[in-house]
């Protein structure tokens, strides 16, 4: 059990830190980064040892490898975007108040 728990913190924190290397202007806040990749891999491995037992080393790793990326997913922000201007009005096209 402790095995397959440090194997999920560092599978976490390996996908944490894959996500702020590629992603770096996604994930601005470096921290919260860092500490939710683990914590949420440490989760799914929590649970999916939980629901299989003992004895599903594989399927506990895969599980939270899965969880760690989902909930990493969540912190992720759109990407920004150049200003818009506004569209120029339309000649000959007034709206008008009914």
């Amino acid at each position: 059990m402790i095995w397959e728990a440090l194997g999920a913190v560092i599978v976490g924190f390996a996908i944490a830190l894959s996500a702020r290397r590629w992603l770096p202007e996604r994930f601005p806040d470096r921290v919260l980064t860092l500490a939710t990749g683990p914590v949420a891999a440490l989760l799914g491995a929590l649970l999916t040892r939980s629901i299989l037992g003992p004895g599903h080393p594989v399927q506990v790793m895969v599980a939270a490898c899965a969880v760690g990326a989902a909930l990493l997913s969540v912190l992720v922000r759109p990407p920004r975007r150049r200003p818009r201007r506004p569209a120029a009005p339309l000649k000959g096209h007034h709206r008008t108040a009914c």
